[in-house]
């Protein structure tokens, strides 16, 4: 049977196209949904590069060094010796702090004043205390925490109000390898703000750091705000066979009634809970103990352990986008069913990390550590393929308040994993950092284990637009 033409369309500025004119257009440019996509993996490079540079700024900061000034090596102070180590691990954690308080606001947010607009205002301001960071430093390390607090608060808001943007602009078939793509941003961007931030500082001082990354978030800003929409029939320049795709499985973002009470209960939301969890579990530990695991166990010097330790970033985007693709694939072109899919990428991102977790525990040679640790770490990305974007699978129009629910539990061992390694790991010796493999091990198998007893990939009852919503959202 052949499919129903669908009629013209007026577009906003009152121009009219068909079908055929929309192939011909097709055939020149992207899809605005890709231009979505690559928009949102920068925007995410930008927020996690502002996260990101002041664990490499804090070090120019707190100690002096050698720097070649007009062609002559001097001794440069730092501009805050006086910062003992726990002032800094105060000013270095305050971020998740601000990060787990918005959360929940965020997903609600993103409905009510647009996931367009709340994704630019996270980024913006983020931007802008980076920006003030250098002179709120000089005012005194209190003033830093406030500004690292403010850079989480307003973080916080951004995963939930993406995920009310591919609630509109990814087909269901797509969800996977879209949401995955943006998210891959956020692992590229570390990658390359660790290195271009040491640069940065050693060149031309630590407060040129923050100016950078901050200039860089406003230009960004400037270029998403005047090209997202929040809905794709808002894009004067979508086609109007893209957005027939995007319409067709579409829900109304409607009026609020939220079922918190179900949701709470359900047991595939708390299937992706434990499931992303996990995961921040392990990545969490490493993202901040890996140079100092490399130093301990393998006698890595700091500086080479900290270029290493940036390796696992690259990995972990690189398997985030291609196991999206992965993933979407099988499910459009093989069939697969979607809960299959989605189990299957918990569990082999899961288990292949705790395989190679093990194995760390097997040698004593440098670079197979390194490598080991990278695959482990890497393999997340397989992971997020699966239970990150199970919350469109569940709820597609809760789906940002979904994303804030499981992100505020997973910020947790943000806050909290820093704390076991210190301790448990006293003297740095390999049987205390055996220890701490042996727990991320577990709880990685326990994550895999509860995401497969509990996800589901289908809408459920209490998503049911008909007894959840009420109203329609202009």
């Amino acid at each position: 049977m052949e499919a129903e033409t669908p009629p013209a369309r007026t577009l906003a500025y009152g121009t009219s196209e068909t079908i055929d004119d929309d192939e011909a257009l097709d055939a020149k440019r992207w899809k605005r949904r890709h231009v979505v996509a690559v928009l949102a993996l920068l925007g995410f490079a930008n927020i996690y590069a502002m996260r990101a540079n002041l664990s490499i700024a804090i070090v120019e900061m707190t100690s002096g060094g050698e720097r070649k000034v007009n062609g002559t090596m001097l001794h440069v102070h730092g501009d805050f010796e006086n910062w003992t180590p726990m002032t800094q691990g105060v000013v270095l954690s305050s971020f998740f702090y601000g990060y787990i308080v918005s959360q929940l606001p965020g997903g609600y947010l993103a409905y009510t004043h647009g996931a367009k607009t709340v994704f630019f205002a996270g980024t913006f301001g983020t931007a802008v205390f980076t920006l003030l960071t250098p002179p709120f430093a000089r005012m005194g390390w209190g003033m830093l925490v406030f500004a690292r607090f403010m850079e989480g608060l307003l973080e916080g808001v951004t995963y939930p109000a993406m995920h009310v943007i591919w609630s509109r602009w990814a087909p269901p078939l797509e969800q996977t390898k879209l949401a995955t793509f943006a998210f891959s941003g956020s692992y590229f961007g570390t990658v390359i703000a660790m290195p271009l931030s040491a640069y940065i500082g050693e060149s031309f001082g630590w407060p040129m750091i923050f100016w950078f990354f901050g200039a860089l978030g406003v230009i960004w800003c400037t270029v998403w705000y005047k090209t997202v929409h929040d809905r794709p029939e808002d894009d004067p320049k979508i086609t109007t066979s893209e957005l027939a795709l995007l319409q067709r499985d579409a829900f109304s973002q409607s009026h609020y009634l939220v079922p918190w009470g179900k949701i709470l209960r359900s047991k595939p939301v708390w299937a992706v809970i434990m499931a992303h969890s996990a995961q921040n579990f392990g990545f969490y530990i490493m993202l901040t103990n890996l140079p100092r695991m490399l130093k301990d166990i393998a006698g890595y010097d700091l500086e080479k352990a900290g270029l290493a330790s940036s390796l696992p970033y690259f990995l972990m985007g690189f398997q985030i986008v291609t196991g999206g693709q992965l993933c979407d694939y099988l499910r459009k072109n093989k069939h697969y069913d979607t809960l299959f899919v989605r189990k299957m990428a918990c569990a082999a991102g899961f288990i292949g990390q705790a395989v190679f977790l093990f194995l760390v525990m097997t040698t004593s040679n440098s670079l197979l550590l390194v490598l080991f640790f990278s695959i482990s770490i890497g393999l997340g990305g397989i992971c997020w393929c699966g239970f990150s974007v199970n919350h469109l699978d569940l709820a597609p129009q809760y789906a940002g308040h979904l994303m804030a629910v499981s992100n505020t539990f997973a910020t947790i061992p943000g806050i909290f994993g820093p704390l076991l390694v210190g301790a448990i790991v006293e003297n740095g010796i390999i049987g205390e950092w055996n220890v701490i493999m042996y727990i991320i091990i577990s709880v990685y198998l326990a994550g895999a284990a509860f995401f497969w007893k509990f996800a589901d990939a289908s809408i459920q009852p209490w998503a049911s637009e008909s007894t959840s919503f009420v109203g329609q959202l202009e």
